[in-house]
């Protein structure tokens, strides 16, 4: 037959659209025409496909061919539309049957020698092929990674050939097991850190609730060693976080079968612009807040990192979610991160600091605090100071608690708010908060008083109950107690 018809996956955000790949084959000079709103990097498929047609042994049709990517309003990116073209072509001049395309769709990249490498967004595509009810075709390392969503026969192929010869019947192409990946290393352990008792519990108690914290000390205090072993506390991924998570990595390409189920850590330098922070671009990417999703985001000296860049953090702390917008296309990422940032108290670092001076003018300090905007602060959760270590501290040998011993208190304590509310602490809603994080008279007093004496804003108010009833599960206290209360207000005290 003259046309062909082949069903592809473009990637819009999270989502992948369905891409209709027309081929039609007529009479005249032999050209190749593209059409369909293609970038670069897919009109470049003309000469990929034609070479891969030719190394595969069968013959490219020498009449004029169109292809046409529908729908046309919808642009289309990256080289995981040369599989389905090549076949479309194929299946258009009569070289192969064409009675599998209704119930398949195909993406994959193709080599001049016509094997497939691997595209990105396999798992956004897969999710979306489910919905389908059809089957996936993929290169052989895209499929194992579709595998991964449950209820999607992703099937692998290292050719072209492979999946012509699976189209004629000759063969059959292998659905990929997803079940030998090895773990990978753990994190570095909490029993490295010698000292810091107080920051450690605060720390217990944000992975606990999944709470936000800002830690605020002289250089060499431990700060960035706390934050890269944060991860190693936190409880277990569920399978949909794990599946999330991977989804977001694989739209960059950055997904890693040996990173299954280990939560994300990103640590962007401060010079990042806000669109590698946020997400963005023409093709709007996922930014590093959405690399982050379920894990642990870490601002290193935060005050350095640019006002306009740390402003765009304030709406994903809130919501969890991030929406890119263009002229011309909205994409909406998850962002669900626990943002974990470090800090000097001053420029030169030693403001409080038991042995070094502080050289800088109070006019010089007030000016590097205010980088950090007062309504950022104020979505911070835990605000603590990391005091120096003593001589006596530095100089004993590690006495300090293991990570499994933290972490396993840590998931006691996140059960019973999956049990309770169905999500974290840091996630609930004002009602959830009336309902879930009520107080006794001595506790509303205790806290009438904190709010008169900080001059807590009612977003702090609300973080400030959150914060103890995370204390409360940690203890396995189902009420939340003075004592419970008392410690999350002194850790809004550094606000």
């Amino acid at each position: 037959m003259a046309v062909a018809v082949v069903k592809s996956r473009a990637l819009n955000g999270m989502n992948a659209p369905e891409v209709v790949v027309e081929a039609h084959l007529a009479n005249g000079l032999p050209a190749f025409t593209l059409v369909g709103l293609p970038e670069t990097e897919v009109k470049e498929a003309r000469d990929r496909v034609r070479a891969a047609i030719q190394n595969a042994h069968y013959e490219f049709p020498a009449r004029r061919i169109t292809v046409n990517l529908a729908p046309a309003d919808l642009p289309k990116e990256s080289g995981r539309f040369d599989l389905p073209i090549a076949l479309a072509i194929l299946a258009a001049s009569g070289q192969i049957p064409a009675d599998k395309f209704q119930h398949a769709e195909f993406a994959g990249e193709l080599a001049l020698t016509g094997e497939l490498r691997p595209v990105r967004g396999a798992l956004a595509m897969a999710l979306a092929t489910r919905s389908a009810g059809r089957q996936l075709v993929l290169p052989a390392q895209s499929a194992a990674e579709a595998a991964l969503a449950s209820g999607v026969e992703a099937l692998g192929a290292t050719s072209l050939l492979d999946v012509c010869a699976w189209l004629a019947g000759q063969t059959s192409l292998i659905a990929p097991e997803f079940g030998t990946v090895r773990p990978g290393p753990d994190y570095p352990d909490f029993v490295d850190v010698k000292g810091q008792a107080a920051t450690k519990r605060a720390l217990e108690v944000a992975a606990a609730g999944g709470h936000s914290i800002l830690m605020a000390g002289p250089p060499g205090t431990g700060k960035s060693m706390l934050a890269a072993r944060f991860p190693g506390i936190l409880p277990a991924m569920s399978e949909t976080e794990a599946l999330e998570a991977a989804a977001v990595q694989s739209l960059n390409g950055g997904f890693r079968f040996e990173h299954w189920r280990r939560r994300p850590f990103r640590a962007p330098h401060h010079t990042a612009s806000a669109v590698a922070l946020v997400g963005g671009g023409g093709n709007p990417r996922p930014g590093e807040i959405s690399l982050a999703h379920h894990g642990v985001l870490f601002l290193d000296e935060l005050p350095e990192f640019s006002r306009q860049v740390l402003e765009v953090l304030r709406e994903p702390l809130e919501t969890g979610h991030i929406t890119i917008s263009r002229a011309a296309r909205q994409a909406d990422f998850p962002a669900r991160f626990q943002l974990i940032a470090a800090m000097n108290p001053c420029p030169c670092g030693y403001l409080g600091h038991p042995t070094q001076a502080c050289r800088d003018t109070p006019d010089q300090i007030a000016r590097y605090r205010a980088r950090i905007s007062g309504p950022l602060l104020d979505r911070i959760d835990i605000q603590i100071s990391v005091p120096a270590l003593t001589e006596d501290e530095l100089t004993q040998a590690g006495t300090g608690e293991v990570s499994t011993a933290i972490r396993d208190r840590v998931q006691g304590a996140r059960d019973r708010q999956m049990q309770r509310q169905g999500k974290p602490n840091a996630a609930l809603g004002t009602q959830e908060i009336d309902r879930f994080c009520a107080l006794d008279a001595a506790g509303e007093t205790l806290l009438k008083q904190a709010i008169a004496r900080l001059n807590l804003s009612a977003r702090a108010y609300h973080r400030v109950l959150k914060l103890a009833r995370s204390v409360a599960d940690l203890a396995g206290s189902a009420t939340i107690g003075t004592a419970h209360l008392a410690e999350a207000i002194q850790y809004r005290r550094q606000a």
